[in-house]
């Protein structure tokens, strides 16, 4: 891992603290995490990895009986910005955080469609601009080859490495400055595996990348910096 000692930092907690139906989950977790790195999140199962990255997009907000204490900042247009500010909208959050799941969640459309989704909600009509977007996106994730010859086709028909990479072309087409992986490889085999951990590489010159991984094989090939969680308290930071 290489020293992080002069990227400034992007995103910092300060005594977060989060629990579900009165059980906690995190305790007065204060971290930073610096600009254009990736950032393994590791601990034992239940130690609230993926309820961090959550509260980094907001995200938790959608389940019931949640509560929340503590500051999120993220450096945005110069400054640091509380997150949870009234003056920052979620959708504004949500389109500059984007976040890829264990199991990859295709939309139950075409391939094209799927990645340009979100282009879409944020209003973008241009369809020139669109497809150049989405062009883009797919060779940027290494999947052009593969699909430019069935946009149409279902997104269902993929197998789940190109499920995967379409769900993070899908969450990149907004250029977010912060990604959000939560156990991207779990499902998938060796090569599959192996494909999203050189992209996501290739990426972090464009964003920050916070990755929660259970492989220590993986956490050394891939990350810059290790936060390590048990029982929802930061035991390594850095």
């Amino acid at each position: 891992m290489k020293d992080m000692a002069k990227s400034p930092v992007k995103i910092r907690t300060h005594a977060l603290s989060f629990s579900y139906d009165g059980k906690p989950v995190l305790r007065d977790t204060t971290a930073g995490f610096r600009e254009k790195s990736i950032t393994a999140i590791v601990g034992p199962s239940g130690s609230g990895k993926s309820t961090f990255l959550m509260t980094l997009n907001r995200l938790w907000e959608e389940i019931p009986n949640c509560s929340m204490q503590g500051t999120v900042e993220i450096h945005f247009d110069g400054k640091f910005r509380n997150i949870y500010g009234k003056d920052f909208a979620v959708d504004s959050l949500r389109r500059r955080v984007g976040m890829v799941f264990q199991v990859p969640n295709p939309l139950p459309m075409g391939i094209f469609r799927n990645i340009a989704f979100p282009l879409h909600l944020a209003g973008i009509r241009d369809k020139d601009l669109i497809r150049s977007k989405v062009e883009r996106m797919l060779k940027t994730v290494r999947l052009w080859d593969e699909v430019k010859d069935r946009f149409s086709d279902s997104a269902l028909s993929l197998s789940g490495g190109q499920q995967q990479r379409m769900c993070i072309a899908r969450a990149m087409i907004l250029e977010p400055e912060v990604l959000l992986l939560d156990e991207p490889t779990s499902s998938l085999d060796g090569v599959a595996a192996e494909a999203i951990e050189r992209l996501l590489v290739n990426l972090k010159k464009d964003c920050t990348i916070l990755v929660v991984s259970h492989y220590l094989d993986q956490v050394k090939r891939i990350a810059d910096g290790i936060v390590e969680l048990r029982e929802g308290r930061i035991v390594v930071g850095g």
